[in-house]
């Protein structure tokens, strides 16, 4: 009797796996269609595909930070890289490891800001925030006026300058996750930096 019932636990146990694994695929079918739809402009399917798959997000960020603003953060981040970078995914692949990928670079990139930050922390005095107040004012003005430049590149060098540059991510990881070829991605990079120029010194931002 025990070893029919244990039979049957194992049944049930494997129909159960099997079930899970069957709607992970049922999942990432749908998340790819919806997906594809958005490329194509259907603003619908693109904010229901934000939505199916922010709890998905919200759970692999808590695999690195405990705290609940660390992890909602990082969802953030994983979105906006998703937005920026959505025409490059390829309709004909999987969504669910492309969004795998990208979920996971963007949450070790925060803890790699949140390491350099604590390495850069000291005690400020009054006179110290006075200036820093004004240094951060230009900084932020800068940075404006460089993202805003960025938005006016072709679609593959944006992708190459804020991957490479601005998120810091390496080649090879760059290259998994674009989808491009590492030459390609050093090719876009290149004429990025050449474009970004020339936009910069006809606004006047020397």
């Amino acid at each position: 009797m025990s070893e029919e019932r244990g039979d049957r636990l194992t049944l049930v146990s494997s129909g159960s796996a099997a079930t899970e694994a069957e709607r992970a695929q049922r999942l990432d079918l749908d998340w790819t269609i919806l997906m594809a739809r958005a490329q194509t402009g259907d603003s619908a399917a693109y904010l229901r595909l934000l939505q199916e798959i922010a709890p998905y997000l919200r759970a692999i960020s808590a695999r690195y930070h405990r705290d609940s603003r660390d992890i909602e953060d990082t969802v953030q981040d994983i979105l906006l890289t998703v937005h920026s970078i959505r025409e490059t995914y390829d309709p004909t692949r999987p969504f669910g490891p492309w969004l795998l990928g990208i979920a996971n670079r963007r949450a070790i990139d925060r803890l790699r800001r949140q390491g350099r930050q604590r390495a850069r922390e000291y005690p400020l005095s009054r006179d110290h925030d006075a200036v820093t107040t004004q240094e951060n004012v230009e900084e932020t003005a800068n940075r404006v006026r460089l993202h805003s430049a960025i938005d006016d590149l072709p679609p593959a060098q944006r992708q190459a300058i804020r991957m490479l540059k601005l998120e810091e991510m390496s080649l090879k990881d760059a290259s998994e996750e674009s989808g491009m070829s590492i030459n390609s991605l050093k090719t876009a990079t290149h004429r990025a930096l050449n474009s970004l120029r020339r936009i910069l010194l006809d606004r006047g931002d020397r």
